[in-house]
């Protein structure tokens, strides 16, 4: 029902389904709205159908369209299958003309007359006719300071009479032409630009970034007006069965009254609390407290309600699912559970993965906030709209803030006296919303809620003056690119930053009751990447089986390592070249005789001092550097105990632990020159980093600039060899992974002598340890079952020496094309498959990732050329397929193959989508998107249980 009535007209079918109090109206379909964006025009037959809905409207209401003495008022209102809060328009009080506003002066309430008119005329001339809405605001402005009304409801009959009138006059300038008093050619109008609204900007931003399709289109509601601004006995509000922000079982909504729907939703006054209309209302609020209840059993979901009094009825105008925070997502899902209202499984679907993620984001330093009081940097309080820590550059501009936050990715804060649908755009690209007008209900409430930003709204006592650039808080005045910190779980404003700290995962008691009933459902297992004991102790407590990806690398990265790294790398080369003459040579004196062995020898001879030396560098700084990861890999095995742990051996190009080309060859030309001329680097140091580089030479020379010049420019100019050596044209695809180990085997045999004394010697202790060791970049299997060998030799070297017997896996990362195709024959000589998704990704498309994410590839998306970044979600029809192939050619070989992901795929949830249908073993992310993926691979299972797999 929902695909062709939409969302708002399917609620309204079945509320009255139900016997509820609803207007009298009908829907116009989605497929009409589909054909209207295809010609332009209604459907054939569409508009005699509207004719006959609008008769059978009238004759259930007692009122005819345009009747002077009776007329009937209806609204057009859109309503899409998925809830777009505020992105789509509805236009109020159609049917009102010069004629009909004149007779419910006379005969009704002349102030709710002329109010219902000059909306109307507003609202048609805003979303019809596209004229700017401020210039209408404009005249209402001038009214109110005339009369002296601080807001809309203190203007009179007359005042708005006038206001109505000006209205009009403003149309006819705009469009050159009267406004409409033909109540069907009004309907007929604003039921186009219903449609039309559905390709709108803030719309089509509204569904890129929640990826709901654009085909869908929006139904079109035509229903009959009930109105909450018809005097102290009528009102208007929204209300959710449950709270949005914090998810506790309460009604939780406002409520204005004497007025009409707009009002609440737009944030222009700020309302009383739903609670409050107990008070305002007694006979209507036990009534409304029961079909709250109802709807909520009825849909088995917290229910977003709006509903009018008039004259002291109730009518319930929309019911829809309501969006709500992260925090509230777990817990009303849980709790629906518990209360037997829904089951676990749908518990699970309830919740996205998104939520998890929003949920962990980092939060406001308690102690940081208490001193930011003391310091007079709390500038305001308002309400708490949605909940999470944000700080950035204030801006008061949506098209400022998407420029800033989009596309030079600076953190923002988007300052509005309150925000409209017109402002998605700036919103989708802010850390956080602050608004000086709404409630908890406002716009600007529930369009952050459903996208996890942070926002404080009806911040009242902040004054906001979009022609300067700034807002006022008392005595401080906060300018456009200042920094400002929100609360929008406590409500709170500050100046300047506030620091954040990481949430507790132990006290979200539950999420982890969620992630326990997940973790029951799901198939996939879940690891995680470290490549330190705390990031290890971090996925254990985030829940992650196993390390899906240790790199080696990064231990080498550390400051107090480089020297020794930098060591081994200047003599490697040597090392190995004249290690390669010395075999020749130690082959030729097998065969050689008289001269040519003596020639032979000699040339050995002269050899072995100048081998023993490079020996003494290359297999010494290697032998530090296995102590070193020793310990490395002590602390991370030991804090995984009884739980697998890959470690990838040494997969980067040798030149990436060393400086970068270019600044040696400043810095060598720089010492060259010093000698000659001592003063020259005093004198011609404007930077930092030319500050810190005199200090490190001087330190050097004990103090001494000249004697530091004299030490550190050899060892400069021996890295600089070293670095030009070592470059590459395309490094990425050069002498790196397997084809380092096997060019420098010395190097990745250190690595699992490191691995298996570690291994050994916790083992001794007790310590459970199930080390695999992954061989990165093999494209051929010989690459594989050479260095295979070659380590594993080692490995049980190690551990007959020990005495200990480890259970163990060889294993390969799967990132080459070939390496896929030909699974089958990499399946005989490994234990296990990781896929590395980001270079398997580049050299599927041809890709440099950095290139392409900076050059071209976000605009690609944009356009539509690509479908996602393929960064961030894996690419199905690609590089899917050569999963897919890899899998069943390995398995076939080795029935137990054990199959994974490492990288950031590992925890997108569309990716882990394709991970469970690929029938892999785990998904590994980084820690903490692991209880993300827990949760996204029990989604994975359960729709594909229900058959929901593969569609969204």
């Amino acid at each position: 029902m929902r695909d062709v009535l939409g969302g708002k007209g399917a609620g309204l079918a079945e509320m009255t389904r139900l016997g509820l109090p609803v207007p009298p109206g009908f829907t116009i379909t989605t497929k009409a709205c589909n054909a209207y964006a295809k010609s332009g025009r209604f459907p054939p037959g569409m508009w005699k159908q509207v004719e006959d809905g609008l008769a059978a409207v009238e004759v259930k209401m007692g009122r005819r369209l345009g009747d002077p003495e009776s007329p009937l008022l209806v609204s057009v209102r859109s309503g899409a299958k998925f809830s777009m809060p505020g992105m789509m328009d509805t236009v109020l009080n159609l049917g009102l003309n010069d004629a009909t506003v004149e007779t419910l002066a006379r005969t009704s309430n002349a102030r709710f007359a002329w109010d219902a008119y000059r909306r109307l005329v507003s609202m048609f001339g805003r979303i019809v006719k596209d004229i700017d809405g401020q210039k209408f605001e404009a005249i209402l402005d001038r009214q109110k300071e005339s009369s002296r009304a601080k807001k809309d409801t203190d203007l009179s009959a007359e005042d708005l009479r006038t206001v109505t009138l000006e209205f009009k006059e403003l149309f006819r300038n705009e469009t050159g032409g009267p406004f409409p008093q033909d109540a069907r050619d009004q309907i007929r109008e604003a039921i186009g630009a219903v449609f039309r609204s559905w390709n709108g900007k803030r719309a089509v931003d509204y569904r890129n970034f929640h990826k709901i399709p654009h085909n869908l289109g929006t139904a079109a509601n035509v229903q009959a007006m009930v109105f909450g601004n018809m005097g102290p006995d009528s009102g208007t509000g929204v209300a959710f069965t449950r709270n949005p922000s914090t998810g506790e079982k309460q009604l939780f909504g406002e409520f204005l009254p004497n007025a009409q729907g707009e009002d609440v939703v737009a944030g222009i006054r700020t309302p009383m609390t739903i609670v409050q209309l107990r008070d305002a209302f007694p006979a209507v609020y036990p009534q409304f407290v029961e079909v709250a209840d109802q709807l909520e059993k009825h849909y088995r979901d917290v229910q977003d309600i709006e509903f009018t009094v008039e004259r002291g009825k109730l009518w319930m105008l929309q019911t829809r699912t309501g969006k709500r925070s992260a925090r509230a997502a777990v817990k009303i899902a849980v709790d629906m559970a518990r209360e037997a209202l829904i089951s676990k499984r749908e518990a699970i679907l309830r919740v996205e993965p998104m939520h998890v993620t929003q949920l962990l984001l980092p939060q406001f330093d308690e102690k940081a906030k208490a001193a930011a009081r003391r310091e007079g940097r709390s500038l305001a309080k308002g309400l708490n709209a949605s909940p999470g820590a944000a700080a950035g550059f204030a801006t008061f501009d949506p098209d400022e803030a998407e420029k800033m936050g989009r596309d030079e990715k600076k953190p923002v804060i988007l300052i509005r006296v309150e925000t409209s649908p017109d402002d998605v755009h700036g919103i989708l690209h802010s850390k956080g919303v602050l608004t000086a007008r709404g409630g908890a209900t406002s716009h600007a409430a529930v369009v952050t809620r459903g996208l996890g930003i942070p926002c404080v709204a009806g911040c009242e006592s902040i004054v906001v003056e979009y022609d300067q650039g700034l807002f006022r808080a008392g005595e401080t005045v906060v300018r456009r690119g200042d920094f400002v910190s929100i609360d929008g779980g406590t409500g709170e404003v500050f100046e300047g930053r506030i620091p954040t700290i990481e949430p507790d995962f132990r006290k979200e008691t539950d999420l982890q009751t969620l992630l326990q009933w997940a973790d029951e459902e799901r198939r996939l297992q879940v690891w995680a990447n470290a490549d330190y004991p705390r990031d290890a102790e971090r996925a254990r407590e985030f829940g992650a089986q196993g390390i899906g990806l240790d790199r080696t690398e990064h231990m080498f990265m550390e400051t107090d390592r480089l020297d020794i790294v930098h060591e081994m790398i200047l003599a490697a080369p040597d090392y190995r070249r004249i290690a390669g003459q010395m075999r020749a040579l130690k082959a030729e004196l097998e065969t050689a005789k008289g001269e040519k062995r003596n020639a032979a020898q000699k040339r050995l001879d002269a050899l072995e001092p100048l081998f023993a030396d490079l020996s003494r560098h290359y297999l010494g700084s290697l032998e530090k550097l296995g102590r070193l990861q020793t310990h490395d890999f002590l602390g991370i095995l030991r804090a995984m105990q009884g739980l697998p742990v890959i470690i990838r051996l040494i997969d980067p190009p040798l030149h990436e632990f060393l400086p970068r080309y270019e600044t040696l060859l400043v810095q060598v030309t720089k010492l060259a020159m010093v000698r000659e001329d001592p003063d020259l680097l005093s004198r011609s140091a404007r930077s930092e980093e030319d500050q810190a580089f005199i200090e490190e030479v001087k330190e050097a020379g004990g103090g001494s600039l000249a004697r530091g010049v004299e030490e550190t420019l050899p060892k400069k100019q021996r890295l600089l060899e070293a670095v030009a050596m070592q470059r590459e044209s395309n490094p990425m695809l050069g002498l790196r992974g397997c084809r380092l180990g096997i060019t420098f085997p010395e190097i990745t045999e250190m690595q699992v002598r490191a691995i298996f004394e570690a291994s050994c010697a916790l083992t001794k202790e007790g310590v459970v340890v199930k080390p695999e060791i992954m061989i990165p970049l093999a494209g051929h299997v010989n690459e594989l079952r050479i260095e295979r060998e070659a380590l594993e030799r080692v490995a049980k070297e190690v551990m007959e020496r020990e005495g200990v017997s480890i259970a163990y896996k060889f294993g390969t990362m799967i990132e080459l094309p070939r390496a896929a195709l030909t699974a089958d024959e990499f399946a005989r000589h490994a234990e296990f498959f990781s896929f590395g998704t980001n270079d398997l990704t580049q050299t599927t498309f041809g890709y440099s990732r950095d290139d392409a994410e900076g050059k071209f590839l976000l605009d690609f998306v944009d356009r539509g050329i690509l479908p996602v970044n393929p960064f961030q979600t894996l690419d199905r029809d690609g590089v899917g397929q050569l999963m897919e192939i890899c899998v069943k050619k390995g398995r076939k070989v080795r029935e137990d193959l054990e199959v994974g992901i490492c990288g950031e795929h590992g925890g997108d949830p569309a990716s882990i989508e394709l991970c469970h249908s690929l029938g892999l073993n785990y998904v590994s992310c980084s820690p903490f998107r692991v209880p993300v993926a827990r949760l996204a691979a029990a989604h994975a299972k359960l729709r594909e249980e229900v058959g929901e797999f593969g569609d969204r």
